[in-house]
């Protein structure tokens, strides 16, 4: 064996061990990955995950439960809540990943209002909120008929303004998404 053996031997082990530990990166760029996704399984023959010059991209893995998607064009992001993980995640659009906001109580849906603020449902405290452009985050609703809320879990806004959400109980169910509470 030479020395440039043992130089090919360390480069092939090398890009081996980067090529599966791609897959399992918690954040961050996937190389080597084909576009489309060839792990994209339709399991229905109706679905067509391309259509066009559009089709599905896994953009991240390491989340356990990934909801709630919003996009900030203006800003050139990707909001959505990885829910057991109590965090809500980013994604630019040069394909960079990071926590956009840590203990996020859990939250799961989100939307923007007509100002371009974002309107997040809150399994934990159940509530729903609003973050301001400095950061700060308001409380829109917390209880209804003085009761608290279930657990708020997906949202919209309407053309007038109004903040639509639906409130099931299952958010409160167990710890996983949030602490055991009663409906």
């Amino acid at each position: 064996m030479n020395r440039r053996d043992v130089l090919a031997g360390a480069a092939a082990l090398t890009a081996t061990t980067v090529a599966a530990r791609a897959d399992r990166l918690p954040l961050g760029d996937l190389p080597g990955t084909r576009y489309p996704d060839p792990r994209v399984e339709a399991l229905d023959k109706r679905f067509r995950y391309k259509v066009g010059n559009a089709a599905i991209e896994r953009i991240a893995t390491g989340f356990r439960w990934a909801e709630g998607p919003v996009y900030f064009r203006d800003g050139g992001y990707l909001l959505w809540s990885d829910i057991p993980n109590n965090r809500i995640m980013r994604w630019l659009e040069n394909g960079h990943v990071s926590v956009y906001r840590a203990n996020s109580s859990y939250s799961n849906g989100n939307t923007r209002d007509r100002q371009g603020r974002l309107i997040t449902c809150e399994h934990d405290t159940r509530r729903v909120t609003r973050t301001e452009p400095d950061g700060k985050i308001t409380v829109l609703i917390d209880t209804f008929d003085g009761k608290p809320l279930n657990a708020p879990n997906d949202v919209v806004v309407a053309s007038d303004n109004a903040v639509w959400f639906t409130d099931p109980g299952y958010g409160i169910d167990g710890f996983y998404e949030g602490h055991k509470d009663k409906a």
